[in-house]
Order: structure tokens, then C-alpha cells, then sequence
């Protein structure tokens, strides 16, 4: 029998929340039970229950793919099994922890990227994740919660879902949970209550992911043709990331196309010290994980080659980095940002400060 030329892809739905014990896995699973009562081949391709009773009680019944198990460094890991959901091939996979990092050795880095395959198999995809796993909102989360996220989805990947749905909860409903013992064990909850969970860091990343929601519905719209071009400029400062991540987040609140760009003399890396080689190509590196398009320039005016690109591609911001060096470095970064503001005076420059979470 012959295969299809096209084959459909799959349906990528976000259950998406500020916080654990929010309520993500439960309507997950309720969905996908939902599903199976209509006769709909179901299956779990990862589910992670966290001793919570009432979310153990929604698995009953649902097909779950068993995980596979994998040797680092002497100890047994188990991963979701994305061959043998892909083998098993149902209309529809519930995958819990759509951030989560895989152990060293498996045959992707991410959750997502195994999420990925499978909606390039066809098979729907029902997921979980919290906001602070957003990419771009990485620096606002630190700032809120003095909590350096690792674990991260680039924008772009939720971007793709066909449908996100925000679960909301109060932050005094959420940590009634957590003192009730329904989130986590007393000695974990005691912890968070003293940590992430704080009333006022809770409200905070509520009214973000309220925000965020409202964004994703926009976004859903009707698509407009981006009439707007931001052109994010990299150096090897770590304040770039931040830059980056800035950036993103504004082009894709106005619908932008973005570019990233690194100005060399020589048109390459390969006259840079090895340390500021390395943190260049990671912050490029990045920017393309982000879907920014990105370029090397050469000139040996910095400000008169960036300015000279955002005329030629019709760049209407510019965004720049205020340094948080000393002596030299600042005084090179303060001249070429009144360089690029003295050259473009009919494009709008935004200098981003990378902002420092308030000392408690």
C-alpha cells in the first residue's frame, strides 16, 4: 500500500500554568480521558505524579507507554520512549514536563524535541509546562523569584501550538495546597513556602502568565505581514543574552522580524581571543535557537557597519547593550551607542540595561 505524499502533522496542545500544583497534569489528563470516552486512541507517553493522589486517580484506565531506561554514570534513569510511542502510533499522546532535560546519552537533549518527532509523525501532542519555562521571559522570572531558570522552550516552539490553555488558580488557593500537603511532601512544601512560593512572588508570576496568555490569543489572530525589523546587536558581554532575549520578546509582541548581528573587522571570529570567540558563537548560537536570524558583518566602524545593515534590510529598532564593565569597556560601549543614535536618527535605538533583582 503506498504512504501518503503529505502526511498530516500533528496538534500541539499547552497546558500551561505559573507554578507546580497548579492543576496542569490533572486537566492534561482529564482531557485525555475525555478523549478515550469518545473513542479516540489515547496513550500516556510520560506522565510524572509527584505523589499527588487526586492526578493518580485521572491515569486510571489510559494506556500508558512504558519509559525507556538509561545507564549515566552508574545510575538507572528512565525517559519517555519516543520510538515506541512512534511504533505504538495513537491519535493522540499526553506528555507531561514539556521542558524537561534529558539524561546525558539520550537521542535528544529536550522533551520538546522528542515532542517534535512526534508531531512530525502525526500523532496529536497533550503537554505541561510552567511559564518560567519560557525562553524570553527568562529574566523577568529571575527578577521576580531570584531563581535562575535552566530548564527553557525557545518561544518559537510554543508559538507552533495549535491551542494554549492557561490553568489558573489564586496564589492563596496554591498555597493552601501546598500547606494541605497536595503539592508536595511537608519538609519540600515548607521549603518552597519559604522560597519560590512566597504570596507576592506567586502574584507576580500570575499577572505574568495572565499577560503571556493574553499574548497567545493575539498571536492566534489573524497573521499580519510584520512591517516592523529589529536588529539586535552581539558582542561577547554576557549582557548579550539578555539583549537576545529582549529582543525576541518585543519582535514577537509586535509581530517583527529580527536579526542578530556581530561586527568584525575581519568579516569572521577568527581574530578574537579564544574566551570572547567561545562567547560569541554561544550568544549567535542562541539567537538561532530563538529563530533570529543572524549575521556576521565586517567593517571596522562598529557603528557605521550596524547602522549601514539596518538601512539596507529597512531596520526600524535598533537594540543595543549598556555595558555592566568598568573603565575601558564602558567607555567603548557608551561611545558606540552615541555613535549608532548620532548615525540613525530616523530609526528608533532602545539601550537595554540588564535589570538587578532588588537586594531583600
Amino acid at each position: 500500500m503506498s504512504q501518503p505524499q503529505h502526511m498530516r502533522r500533528g496538534r500541539l496542545k499547552v497546558f500551561l500554568s505559573y507554578a507546580a500544583g497548579a492543576g496542569k497534569t490533572y486537566r492534561m489528563l482529564e482531557e485525555a480521558q475525555a478523549l478515550k470516552r469518545k473513542g479516540i486512541d489515547v496513550v500516556v507517553g510520560y506522565f510524572e505524579p509527584h505523589g499527588r493522589k487526586d492526578t493518580i486517580e485521572k491515569i486510571e484506565g489510559l494506556e500508558i507507554i512504558p519509559r525507556r531506561k538509561i545507564e549515566y554514570r552508574g545510575v538507572l534513569f528512565e525517559e519517555m520512549d519516543t520510538d515506541a510511542i512512534l511504533q505504538r502510533a495513537p491519535k493522540v499522546c499526553a506528555v507531561d514536563e514539556f521542558p524537561h532535560t534529558n539524561v546525558p546519552g539520550s537521542q535528544r537533549a529536550k522533551r520538546w524535541e522528542e515532542v517534535m518527532v512526534l508531531l512530525e509523525a502525526g500523532i496529536d501532542v497533550l503537554t505541561t509546562m510552567n511559564l518560567q519555562h519560557l525562553e524570553s521571559l527568562n529574566d523577568q522570572v529571575f527578577q521576580i523569584s531570584g531563581i535562575r531558570v535552566r530548564e527553557t522552550v525557545p518561544d518559537w516552539v510554543i508559538k507552533q501550538a495549535d491551542e494554549v490553555v492557561m490553568v489558573d488558580v489564586t496564589p492563596e488557593a496554591l498555597i493552601n495546597r501546598l500547606r494541605r500537603g497536595v503539592v508536595y511532601e511537608p519538609e519540600k512544601a515548607t521549603k518552597a513556602l519559604e522560597n519560590f512560593f512566597k504570596e507576592q512572588t506567586l502574584v507576580a508570576l500570575r499577572e505574568l502568565a495572565l499577560r503571556q496568555a493574553a499574548h497567545e490569543v493575539e498571536h492566534r489572530q489573524e497573521e499580519q505581514r510584520p512591517t516592523d525589523r529589529i536588529l539586535i546587536h552581539v558582542t561577547g558581554e554576557p549582557t548579550t543574552a539578555m539583549l537576545i532575549r529582549r529582543g525576541r520578546r518585543v519582535a514577537d509582541y509586535i509581530r517583527a522580524e529580527c536579526f542578530a548581528t556581530y561586527v568584525s573587522s575581519t568579516g569572521d571570529l577568527s581574530n578574537l581571543p579564544p574566551a570572547e570567540r567561545e562567547a560569541v558563537e554561544r550568544h549567535l548560537n542562541f539567537a538561532r535557537n530563538l529563530h533570529i536570524e543572524t549575521r556576521t558583518l565586517r567593517g571596522q566602524d562598529r557603528a557605521a557597519t550596524l547602522v549601514e545593515f539596518a538601512r539596507r534590510h529597512h531596520i526600524t529598532q535598533i537594540f543595543l547593550a549598556r555595558s555592566r564593565s568598568r573603565g575601558w569597556k564602558l567607555l567603548r560601549t557608551r561611545n558606540l551607542v552615541s555613535q549608532v543614535i548620532g548615525l540613525a536618527q530616523d530609526i528608533q535605538v532602545t539601550v537595554v540595561a540588564e535589570r538587578r533583582r532588588p537586594k531583600s
